[in-house]
Protein backbone atom coordinates (compact mmCIF):
# COMPACT_ATOMS: atom_id res chain seq x y z
CA UNK A 1 0.00 0.00 0.00
CA UNK A 2 1.52 3.61 -1.06
CA UNK A 3 2.17 5.83 1.74
CA UNK A 4 1.04 9.39 1.60
CA UNK A 5 3.20 11.98 2.25
CA UNK A 6 2.76 13.29 5.30
CA UNK A 7 2.62 17.73 4.25
CA UNK A 8 5.06 19.97 6.78
CA UNK A 9 2.97 22.03 9.09
CA UNK A 10 3.36 25.45 8.41
CA UNK A 11 4.97 27.88 10.60
CA UNK A 12 3.24 31.48 11.72
CA UNK A 13 2.14 33.49 9.14
CA UNK A 14 4.05 36.52 8.78
CA UNK A 15 1.88 39.48 9.52
CA UNK A 16 4.24 41.88 10.36
CA UNK A 17 7.23 43.62 8.99
CA UNK A 18 10.78 43.48 10.43
CA UNK A 19 10.29 47.26 10.49
CA UNK A 20 7.70 47.11 12.62
CA UNK A 21 9.28 44.88 15.32
CA UNK A 22 12.70 46.66 14.96
CA UNK A 23 10.33 50.01 16.12
CA UNK A 24 8.62 48.30 18.53
CA UNK A 25 12.05 47.50 20.37
CA UNK A 26 13.64 50.79 20.25
CA UNK A 27 10.72 52.13 21.62
CA UNK A 28 10.78 49.53 24.53
CA UNK A 29 14.70 50.46 25.07
CA UNK A 30 13.97 53.72 24.95
CA UNK A 31 11.36 53.23 28.06
CA UNK A 32 12.92 50.72 30.29
CA UNK A 33 15.98 49.38 28.97
CA UNK A 34 16.80 45.84 27.83
CA UNK A 35 14.49 44.26 30.42
CA UNK A 36 11.80 45.90 28.77
CA UNK A 37 12.81 45.09 25.05
CA UNK A 38 12.48 41.15 26.12
CA UNK A 39 10.99 38.93 23.19
CA UNK A 40 7.65 39.09 25.45
CA UNK A 41 7.95 42.58 25.47
CA UNK A 42 8.53 42.64 21.89
CA UNK A 43 5.38 40.59 21.11
CA UNK A 44 3.17 42.31 23.66
CA UNK A 45 3.56 45.66 21.70
CA UNK A 46 3.33 44.45 18.46
CA UNK A 47 0.53 42.14 19.39
CA UNK A 48 1.74 38.87 18.61
CA UNK A 49 2.70 35.84 20.62
CA UNK A 50 6.03 35.69 21.36
CA UNK A 51 6.90 32.68 18.87
CA UNK A 52 5.76 35.04 16.17
CA UNK A 53 8.60 37.14 16.75
CA UNK A 54 10.89 34.48 16.11
CA UNK A 55 9.50 34.10 12.69
CA UNK A 56 11.44 37.35 11.88
CA UNK A 57 14.49 36.82 14.39
CA UNK A 58 15.97 33.29 15.41
CA UNK A 59 16.76 34.72 18.72
CA UNK A 60 17.58 38.22 20.93
CA UNK A 61 20.95 38.77 19.59
CA UNK A 62 19.80 38.64 16.34
CA UNK A 63 17.21 41.80 17.30
CA UNK A 64 19.46 43.75 19.25
CA UNK A 65 22.15 43.29 15.85
CA UNK A 66 19.10 44.17 13.72
CA UNK A 67 18.09 47.49 16.02
CA UNK A 68 22.03 48.42 15.22
CA UNK A 69 21.27 48.16 11.84
CA UNK A 70 18.47 49.75 11.58
CA UNK A 71 20.04 52.95 13.25
CA UNK A 72 22.94 53.39 11.15
CA UNK A 73 21.29 52.42 7.63
CA UNK A 74 18.91 55.61 8.90
CA UNK A 75 22.11 57.36 8.06
CA UNK A 76 22.24 59.67 5.01
CA UNK A 77 25.56 59.18 3.30
CA UNK A 78 24.86 62.13 0.77
CA UNK A 79 27.51 64.76 2.87
CA UNK A 80 29.86 62.55 3.55
CA UNK A 81 30.14 60.89 0.48
CA UNK A 82 30.68 63.67 -1.75
CA UNK A 83 34.26 64.08 -2.61
CA UNK A 84 33.98 67.77 -3.38
CA UNK A 85 33.50 68.58 0.37
CA UNK A 86 36.18 69.51 2.81
CA UNK A 87 37.10 65.87 4.41
CA UNK A 88 36.98 67.05 7.67
CA UNK A 89 33.57 68.72 6.93
CA UNK A 90 32.66 65.05 5.71
CA UNK A 91 33.86 63.56 8.97
CA UNK A 92 31.88 66.32 10.85
CA UNK A 93 28.52 65.45 9.12
CA UNK A 94 28.76 61.87 9.91
CA UNK A 95 29.61 62.42 13.92
CA UNK A 96 26.91 64.86 14.22
CA UNK A 97 24.25 62.95 12.63
CA UNK A 98 25.20 59.55 14.32
CA UNK A 99 24.55 62.01 17.29
CA UNK A 100 21.44 62.61 16.31
CA UNK A 101 20.22 59.30 15.91
CA UNK A 102 21.94 57.57 19.25
CA UNK A 103 20.73 60.47 21.51
CA UNK A 104 16.97 59.85 20.48
CA UNK A 105 17.30 57.17 21.09
CA UNK A 106 19.15 56.81 24.07
CA UNK A 107 18.58 53.05 25.32
CA UNK A 108 19.92 51.85 22.37
CA UNK A 109 23.47 53.47 22.81
CA UNK A 110 24.82 50.40 24.88
CA UNK A 111 23.92 48.15 22.07
CA UNK A 112 26.02 50.13 19.78
CA UNK A 113 28.64 49.69 22.27
CA UNK A 114 28.37 46.31 23.76
CA UNK A 115 29.48 44.19 20.89
CA UNK A 116 31.35 44.12 17.17
CA UNK A 117 29.44 46.22 14.52
CA UNK A 118 30.00 43.88 11.56
CA UNK A 119 26.75 44.14 9.70
CA UNK A 120 26.46 45.37 6.11
CA UNK A 121 25.31 49.15 7.29
CA UNK A 122 28.16 49.31 9.47
CA UNK A 123 30.81 47.80 7.58
CA UNK A 124 29.66 50.73 4.94
CA UNK A 125 30.02 53.23 7.39
CA UNK A 126 33.36 52.29 8.27
CA UNK A 127 34.66 51.63 4.64
CA UNK A 128 33.49 54.87 3.68
CA UNK A 129 35.18 56.63 6.58
CA UNK A 130 38.40 54.87 6.04
CA UNK A 131 37.88 56.23 2.36
CA UNK A 132 37.45 59.88 3.85
CA UNK A 133 40.80 59.19 5.65
CA UNK A 134 43.09 57.55 2.82
CA UNK A 135 41.75 60.48 0.64
CA UNK A 136 43.34 62.84 2.77
CA UNK A 137 47.33 61.27 2.59
CA UNK A 138 46.48 58.57 5.31
CA UNK A 139 48.07 55.14 4.49
CA UNK A 140 45.59 52.65 4.77
CA UNK A 141 47.02 51.44 8.20
CA UNK A 142 47.07 55.22 9.52
CA UNK A 143 43.23 55.32 8.40
CA UNK A 144 42.22 52.36 10.34
CA UNK A 145 43.74 53.63 13.64
CA UNK A 146 42.33 57.03 12.77
CA UNK A 147 39.26 55.46 12.56
CA UNK A 148 38.70 53.67 15.71
CA UNK A 149 39.68 56.99 17.42
CA UNK A 150 37.38 58.84 15.51
CA UNK A 151 34.75 56.39 16.58
CA UNK A 152 35.83 56.22 20.81
CA UNK A 153 35.13 59.95 20.70
CA UNK A 154 31.80 59.75 18.98
CA UNK A 155 30.34 56.86 20.89
CA UNK A 156 32.06 57.82 23.93
CA UNK A 157 30.85 61.12 23.98
CA UNK A 158 27.56 60.14 23.37
CA UNK A 159 27.59 57.31 25.70
CA UNK A 160 28.54 59.78 28.68
CA UNK A 161 25.77 62.04 26.93
CA UNK A 162 23.33 59.46 27.99
CA UNK A 163 23.76 57.99 31.08
CA UNK A 164 22.59 60.89 32.74
CA UNK A 165 19.19 59.67 31.50
CA UNK A 166 19.55 56.17 33.02
CA UNK A 167 20.02 55.40 28.97
CA UNK A 168 16.09 54.27 29.64
CA UNK A 169 14.29 57.58 28.48
CA UNK A 170 14.05 59.67 25.86
CA UNK A 171 16.23 62.94 26.40
CA UNK A 172 15.00 66.06 27.43
CA UNK A 173 15.71 69.17 25.24
CA UNK A 174 19.66 70.03 25.41
CA UNK A 175 18.92 73.16 27.12
CA UNK A 176 16.85 71.99 29.91
CA UNK A 177 19.36 69.15 30.73
CA UNK A 178 21.96 71.55 30.81
CA UNK A 179 20.16 74.59 33.15
CA UNK A 180 19.81 71.13 34.95
CA UNK A 181 23.32 70.51 35.08
CA UNK A 182 24.31 73.94 35.71
CA UNK A 183 21.95 73.86 38.96
CA UNK A 184 24.11 71.05 40.44
CA UNK A 185 26.86 72.49 39.96
CA UNK A 186 26.19 75.53 41.12
CA UNK A 187 26.21 74.19 44.78
CA UNK A 188 30.15 73.72 44.55
CA UNK A 189 32.29 75.38 47.43
CA UNK A 190 34.21 78.07 45.93
CA UNK A 191 36.45 77.75 49.03
CA UNK A 192 37.82 73.93 48.24
CA UNK A 193 37.17 73.63 44.78
CA UNK A 194 37.99 77.79 43.00
CA UNK A 195 38.80 76.07 39.72
CA UNK A 196 35.82 73.81 39.48
CA UNK A 197 33.77 76.77 40.85
CA UNK A 198 34.80 78.85 38.18
CA UNK A 199 34.48 76.53 35.50
CA UNK A 200 30.50 75.49 36.41
CA UNK A 201 28.78 76.96 33.12
CA UNK A 202 31.94 75.24 31.29
CA UNK A 203 31.09 71.84 33.00
CA UNK A 204 27.28 72.14 32.68
CA UNK A 205 27.87 72.11 28.60
CA UNK A 206 29.87 68.95 28.66
CA UNK A 207 26.57 67.32 27.09
CA UNK A 208 25.79 69.84 24.72
CA UNK A 209 26.56 69.92 21.03
CA UNK A 210 28.60 72.63 21.26
CA UNK A 211 31.25 70.80 23.56
CA UNK A 212 30.68 67.49 21.35
CA UNK A 213 31.96 69.17 18.01
CA UNK A 214 34.46 71.36 19.89
CA UNK A 215 36.07 68.08 21.02
CA UNK A 216 35.63 66.45 17.90
CA UNK A 217 37.56 68.98 16.23
CA UNK A 218 40.42 69.10 18.42
CA UNK A 219 40.66 65.31 17.46
CA UNK A 220 40.73 66.07 13.92
CA UNK A 221 43.40 68.74 14.74
CA UNK A 222 45.10 66.03 16.06
CA UNK A 223 45.20 63.92 13.38
CA UNK A 224 46.49 66.25 10.88
CA UNK A 225 49.65 67.07 12.69
CA UNK A 226 52.67 64.98 12.62
CA UNK A 227 55.42 64.79 14.89
CA UNK A 228 57.33 67.87 14.15
CA UNK A 229 54.11 69.73 14.83
CA UNK A 230 53.66 70.28 10.79
CA UNK A 231 49.73 70.13 9.45
CA UNK A 232 50.92 66.52 6.85
CA UNK A 233 47.59 66.00 5.41
CA UNK A 234 45.31 67.09 2.75
CA UNK A 235 43.23 70.58 3.17
CA UNK A 236 40.07 70.88 4.50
Amino acid sequence: MPQVARKSKPGPRRTLTEEEILEATLDLLDEGGMKAASIRGIAARVGVAPNAVYTYFPDKAAVVQAVVEHLLGLVDHAVFADRDVPWRQRIEALALELRERLTAHPGAVNLMIGGPMNGPHALALNERLLGILVDTGFTPAEAARAAYLLVVYVFGSIALEVAESGETHRLPPEAERIAERQAGFSAIPTETHPLSAAAAVTMAGYISTAQYTWGLRKVLDGLTVGPNGVDQRAPG
